[in-house]
């Protein structure tokens, strides 16, 4: 059946301790890749649920708001803090800048008209 291998007991010998070390490395690596997607699955189950919503804050006393984000929107800066969807409705109707990457204002239909301020700019 396999007739190609060695006929002496030395060789055989050795051809079975080349493979056990192959085997013992491939299941060594097995282990690792099994190690390592099972870290990544636990980072991904613990990693904190991203706001619907985000404020970001100025600089200063108090650090006021500054403008309103979308939760997955990349131009957030650092001072940042997870809002409501009502409490953005009501920072964008007092107001408040709107991110112009993201446009929470048209995502959450805020019409110019019922923003004092930036209607009065837009004349």
């Amino acid at each position: 059946m396999f007739d190609d291998l060695p006929a002496d007991l030395a060789r055989l010998l050795t051809l079975r301790t080349w493979h056990a070390m192959w085997l013992h490395r491939i299941d060594a690596r097995i282990a690792a890749v099994r190690h390592r997607e099972a870290e990544q699955e636990r980072g991904r189950q613990a990693r904190p649920q991203q706001p619907e919503w985000v404020v970001e804050l100025g600089i200063g006393d108090g650090r006021p708001p500054v403008e309103v984000h979308a939760g997955h929107c990349y131009a957030i800066g650092k001072r940042r803090k997870p809002i409501s969807r009502d409490e953005a409705r009501r920072l964008l109707d007092a107001g408040l800048r709107a991110c112009s990457h993201c446009t929470p204002d048209a995502t959450l239909d805020i019409p110019l008209s019922s923003r004092p301020a930036l209607a009065a700019a837009a004349r």
